[in-house]
């Protein structure tokens, strides 16, 4: 026919552009929610893994106990400041699951104060747990207590500054898209997939916050209290 294109001039017509369907997006965003999910959820198994290691060391040469050296004299790391470290954390933990809460009230201010305050939290136990590095009356070779804290202690900065970076980059991302999603209820309540993936990786920083104060309280247990 002579309306015809032939086919070696379809390629003047440039890209062919698809069109998704509403389902095929709506199944593209519960994916990626869900990516988010196993995400932070596998986060929490590699912690609990590395800090299962640990605690095999811990127990493995307290019982051991090779020539008496596991802790001779009953030295510790200081107790006041370790102390310090896990009640900042207890409360830090606490302040975002508040915060968390308050959010899917809708309260957006109420979860602001309380996450930036375990922001500052977090960065007050970091400075804390360093200083207490520069306070130990032991090196890392002179027992095997003081092998095994410095490792926790290590692992344990680097545990809160996960937790301070994530807090932070969701308090960020909220300020970010508050005016595009202000007037579909907000980031606690809009069903755009900007807030619908806030809220999604806001699960998951809590639940990691939540694991992170497990760690702490089962680590101050070991090394401070037994």
């Amino acid at each position: 026919m002579a309306d015809e294109i032939p086919a070696a001039d379809t390629r003047a017509l440039g890209p062919v552009r698809l069109m998704e369907t509403q389902e095929e997006l709506a199944y593209e965003l519960r994916a990626a929610e869900g990516a988010v999910f196993t995400g932070g959820r596998f986060l929490v198994g590699i912690g609990a893994f590395t800090f299962a290691s640990l605690a095999f060391a811990y127990f493995y040469l307290r019982t051991s106990n090779n020539l008496g050296l596991w802790r001779p004299h009953h030295a510790t790391a200081p107790t006041n400041y370790g102390a310090a470290v896990f009640a900042i954390v207890l409360a830090d933990a606490m302040l975002t699951i508040i915060g968390a809460v308050r959010l899917r009230r809708g309260m957006v201010l109420d979860w602001q104060v309380a996450w930036w305050t375990a922001v500052g939290g977090n960065l007050l136990a970091i400075a804390l747990q360093i200083l207490i590095l520069t306070r130990l009356g032991f090196d890392s070779g002179s027992s095997g207590y003081a092998s095994c804290y410095i490792g926790w202690a290590v692992l344990n900065i680097l545990l809160m500054l996960t937790t301070f970076y994530w807090l932070e980059v969701l308090l960020a991302r909220a300020m970010r898209i508050s005016r595009a999603v202000a007037e579909d209820g907000g980031p606690s309540q809009s069903r755009l997939p900007a807030a619908r993936m806030f809220r999604a990786s806001l699960d998951s920083a809590t639940y990691f916050v939540v694991f992170g104060a497990l760690i702490e309280l089962l680590f101050w247990l070991l090394f401070y209290v037994l």
